[in-house]
């Protein structure tokens, strides 16, 4: 079919996903407003509320009619497309040589295979080609170079849907999905990245809203002994706290020159993969080091004193801390993970001991005061697992600069299920070309992420070892 009529459907399908869009949020804000009253304990809304509401109830009514409009376009759109096929095919077939003599034509030829994407590794590993289209996309409105990103947005579509919902806006791909293979690459520089944040557990960030509220019990029931047959049994009214949990955003950019997208070679991808490891480790060390809400502030800390510190000596802190996040917790959850700088999980490593625990919770070899994973790397998953059978997470957002000397770090104990982080699931990054930058040749490369977290549903339950003992080890 020629791609005229292919990226007239492209562009109905995203104004239709933009009114859906649009009706989902109408919807979502009127539950919000609701909600609310209903947590003031308010039998009416406000004025501004009432006004709100008839607006959004408007809106919506507007988006259910912009959608019957749009399916309605689409399917005559969708229908024309039918027939001009069926003309084509008409023609072939008057073109044909008689039957005993013809080969059959390439479309004719039943093949089982898979359809080439438009940007592929192979034949474009810097990701060169894709870079050059957006920028002349937005620039110069290049008619070819829309109709292959028209073309990599439907094969997005296919394979990657999920990633979709935010990556096309409604004025001619004001956003993109960036090709997958071009994400998976390494770029020079080197990035603490987000071992913790892949440990916790993860939920999808709700579509609409800047906060995330969770209900904590902060007053339980009660029961007793009743004193004697016929007298009052304890009472203790319930009661709860809103936990609101902000939506925060990891972002970064970069202007690179039209010449170095032009004429550079293997820039590009170096300047998007350093965009999304910095952005990734922004995020996991606000997930560590966040005044008041990060691991490193909330966490009950254990304090490990000694001017020679030994491994024997910091692995009952380890227990300690351990044992405080079961006490807060009891059947809510248990301790699943320790999280350390790399020099201080190399340290552990290298101290040598005569002795061993008591008990071991894991399947350790005989005479071993834990076990690393040999296949393990940097942000690939725990590194090792200790006695008690806590998972060693590696991270080297671990701050290594506390205490009065400036050189101490943190060890964390905490409960994987208790470690909540929600990320916008359907397009964690993106790549922006502004028309703001093409004065002085420019394209503005940004990157950024959505996310909220939190470890603090149940008090005390993220414990730490710290102190004198943490200080920069010696080998």
């Amino acid at each position: 079919m020629p791609g005229t009529i292919d990226d007239l459907i492209a562009s109905i399908e995203v104004e239709l996903e933009a009114a859906q869009k649009r009706l989902k949020k109408c919807g979502a804000e009127v539950q919000l407003i609701l909600d609310k009253a209903q947590q003031d304990g308010r039998s009416n809304l406000t004025a501004e509320e009432d006004t709100r509401v008839a607006e959004l109830f408007a809106a919506r009514d507007q988006a259910r009619n912009d959608i019957a409009g749009i399916e309605n376009k689409l399917a005559t759109t969708n229908k024309l497309k039918v027939e001009e096929q069926e003309r084509e095919a008409k023609q072939k077939e008057q073109r044909a040589t008689p039957a005993a003599q013809r080969k059959p034509a390439y479309d004719q030829v039943a093949r089982v295979g898979q359809e080439e994407r438009t940007y592929r590794r192979d034949l474009d590993p810097n990701g060169k080609s894709f870079l050059m289209d957006v920028s002349r996309q937005f620039l110069y409105q290049d008619v070819e170079a829309s109709h292959r990103l028209a073309q990599h947005m439907r094969e997005e579509r296919v394979e990657r849907a999920e990633y979709l919902q935010r990556a096309v806006g409604t004025g001619a791909f004001a956003g993109l999905t960036v090709p997958q293979y071009l994400t998976d690459m390494y770029a020079p520089a080197t990035a603490n990245l987000r071992p913790f944040a892949d440990a916790c557990n993860r939920h999808d960030l709700p579509e609409s809203g800047m906060a995330v509220n969770i209900s904590r019990i902060t007053t339980p029931t009660s029961a007793g002994l009743q004193a004697a047959e016929n007298t009052a049994v304890a009472e203790q009214d319930m009661d709860d706290t809103l936990l609101t949990v902000p939506v925060q955003t990891a972002a970064g950019q970069q202007t690179v020159s039209r010449q170095a997208i032009d004429r550079g070679t293997g820039i590009e991808d170096v300047t998007m993969q350093d965009l999304f490891n910095r952005v990734a480790t922004v995020l996991d060390s606000t997930l560590i080091n966040q005044s008041v809400t990060g691991l490193s502030a909330i966490s009950q800390a254990t304090a490990y004193t000694d001017a020679t510190p030994t491994g024997a000596e910091l692995y009952p802190k380890i227990l300690g801390a351990a044992a405080g996040v079961e006490q807060a917790l009891l059947a809510m959850g248990r301790p699943s993970h320790a999280v350390m700088h790399s020099r201080r999980w190399y340290w552990l490593s290298s101290q040598m001991a005569s002795v061993w625990p008591m008990i071991n919770w894991s399947n350790l070899p005989v005479q071993a005061a834990g076990q690393a994973n040999a296949a393990s790397s940097y942000n690939s998953g725990p590194r090792g697992v200790l006695p008690c059978g806590l998972e060693v997470i590696v991270d080297n957002n671990v701050p290594t600069n506390l205490g009065g000397g400036t050189n101490e770090d943190e060890l964390y104990v905490v409960p994987k299920d208790e470690c909540h982080l929600w990320e916008d699931a359907n397009a964690p990054m993106f790549i922006r070309a502004e028309q703001a930058k093409a004065a002085s040749l420019g394209v503005l490369l940004v990157a950024y992420s959505y996310f909220a977290y939190t470890f603090g549903r149940y008090t005390n339950g993220m414990q730490k070892v710290s102190g004198t003992g943490m200080a920069q080890p010696q080998f």
